[in-house]
């Protein structure tokens, strides 16, 4: 009987100390653990004294790499897959390896956890009760204020993650595509220096045109609101 397992455990999105109790435990008995840049995941297991063989598992290696994993489950070992913030898959490597394990018959657990667009939403004060999100705006502004177009008439919550160098124009495009609407805007989520900035694009243009724009970002709209 075959008792390997993929296990996809969540990880904290800047505090440490926001890992799930079972995370700690299942990746302390695992045999592997699969994460997209070693050299960060090894701060988080060190701090918890884990101690286990990493393979390095990110977007271009994906591909290649899930068929191996599912081999070695298949055999009868243990796997954790990691991202290096939140729950693996989403908008993190995870969605093929998931789907190869389905095909093979692999076992799945999934270790429920933090994940960005969650903490955003619940203190965005925006409506909870129905959301839509976009993942990462694409880069070119075109295919942006295409995106952003396709949303003009959605009732639901919007959103999206967006990284440091980009947001100053991915602001221009959402005031330009679709006014100067109301929005939240987070950053550092249960870090230090987190912030929730809620107001109008053009507000939020002028707030981080003044300051070193660092961090990942989550951005939030209700036009209901």
């Amino acid at each position: 009987m075959n008792t390997g397992v993929l296990y996809l455990v969540a990880t904290p999105i800047g505090n440490l100390g926001d890992i799930a109790y079972r995370a700690v435990e299942v990746l302390k008995s695992v045999d592997l653990i699969a994460c997209e840049d070693t050299r960060h995941s090894k701060i988080l297991l060190t701090h918890y004294g884990i101690d286990k063989p990493l393979t390095s598992f990110f977007d271009f290696s994906e591909k290649e790499k899930a068929p191996r994993l599912v081999e070695k489950i298949k055999n009868g070992a243990k796997v954790a897959l990691i991202s290096d913030a939140g729950t693996p898959g989403i908008s993190d490597p995870g969605y093929r390896l998931v789907a190869e394990a389905i095909r093979a018959g692999v076992r799945l657990e999934a270790i429920p956890g933090p994940s960005a667009l969650v903490t955003a939403l619940v203190l965005s004060g925006l409506p909870t009760d129905r959301f839509v999100f976009e993942g990462f705006f694409p880069v070119k502004q075109g295919q942006k204020k295409a995106r952003l177009l396709s949303l003009k008439d959605e009732e639901r919550t919007v959103i999206f993650y967006e990284s440091p160098h980009r947001l100053l124009k991915t602001l221009e495009a959402i005031r330009e595509t679709l006014g100067d609407i109301e929005i939240v805007v987070a950053r550092e989520l249960t870090k230090k220096f987190e912030e929730v900035f809620r107001a109008r694009v053009s507000e939020a243009l002028a707030h981080f045109s003044h300051k070193k724009i660092l961090g990942e970002f989550v951005i939030l709209w209700n036009k209901r609101k």
